[in-house]
């Protein structure tokens, strides 16, 4: 779409966007021990996170920057920490219960930032189990949320990726079969892989709706609607972000070739030439995306010419998940 001479251009915010409740729960987890440690004479940070405590740099930079030690594996932390009582905040996409094993046989003061989305999954892998249920599970291979659900029970949790991995799985009719999902799997984006489940299995017990997280289907009902008033657009959100990735390619979908959806970590990775004979560019960023990145790039864009602002609003999110109990008396 070329842009007529003394045409105004403009940017379309996606809302909603950024931050949801299981992000802001689990960032807040550990700025909450950082805003109340007390000062100590040794050497020991006030928390170590395992993981990245959600997937966005500029989040892990900035809490890194106030303190905070970021380890791979519990086995990077001294035992002198555990036994100073240095909390270990485990991630908001949740650990099997391997690593919850580790932390207790090394005596650690843990405290757990798992989405409570994820962690409903957790308990529904166990419950299922329990029944008789074999598990087949649609997520990344290799992804935090994944390994730790898988994690709950191995032998009965079968992982695929995508439509064509239906074909290597074998359950006979008299087996209970049952499907669950990453959390931020959209509809949109299980939909083929379902189908072929059912065809295959035609007894298959599909998941519960609650587990599909909200903030994913709303961020990618937003981009949708954005991109249908854009000819470009920008999704603000680190490269091992599920989530961001995916909204990426839902943007690119809806674009229907009008034009191309980027990624961006920050206004720094912009190329101008994107933009280009574009008078529209829709923004949006992934759930764990803070705000502050998102008007890094609409400050880039009005830099080149992109002088309007518009808002495009699905639904407003009021979702809140209170502290870790750990934390609760913190503050």
């Amino acid at each position: 779409m070329r842009r007529k001479a003394g045409m105004t251009k403009r940017i379309i915010l996606a809302n909603p966007r950024g931050f949801c409740a299981g992000v802001d729960r689990a960032i807040q987890s550990v700025q909450t021990i950082l805003n109340t440690a007390a000062p100590r004479e040794d050497d020991l940070p006030p928390v170590y996170v395992r993981r990245q405590i959600v997937h966005n740099r500029h989040v892990v930079d900035e809490l890194a920057e106030q303190g905070a030690v970021f380890v791979d594996e519990l086995s990077e932390i001294p035992q002198a920490a555990a036994q100073a009582g240095i909390p270990v905040v485990f991630s908001a996409h949740g650990v099997s219960p391997q690593v919850v094993r580790e932390a207790n046989e090394l005596g650690m003061s843990v405290v757990d930032a798992s989405c409570p989305l994820v962690s409903k999954v957790h308990r529904e892998v166990l419950r299922f189990v329990r029944e008789g249920y074999e598990i087949v599970y649609i997520g990344h291979r290799g992804h935090d949320e994944a390994v730790g659900v898988i994690g709950e029970s191995p032998e009965h949790v079968h992982l695929i990726e995508h439509e064509r991995d239906v074909d290597d799985l074998d359950f006979s009719p008299d087996q209970k079969l049952v499907l669950l999902s990453q959390t931020t799997l959209s509809v949109d984006e299980t939909t083929g892989t379902i189908a072929a489940l059912q065809r295959r299995f035609p007894w298959i017990e599909l998941p519960p709706s609650s587990d599909i997280c909200y903030a994913t289907s709303n961020r990618q009902a937003a981009v949708k609607l954005v991109a249908e008033q854009a000819d470009a657009m920008v999704i603000v959100g680190s490269a091992n972000s599920s989530n961001s990735v995916r909204l990426m390619e839902v943007a690119n979908e809806a674009l229907g070739g009008r034009g191309t959806a980027h990624r961006v970590d920050d206004a720094d990775e912009l190329d101008s030439a994107w933009f280009e004979g574009v008078s529209a560019v829709g923004v949006s960023s992934g759930a764990s995306v803070p705000d502050e990145l998102v008007q890094g790039v609409i400050d880039a864009l009005q830099r080149l010419g992109f002088t309007e602002v518009d808002t495009v609003e699905t639904i407003e999110e009021n979702m809140h998940f209170v502290l870790p109990a750990a934390l609760r008396k913190r503050g």
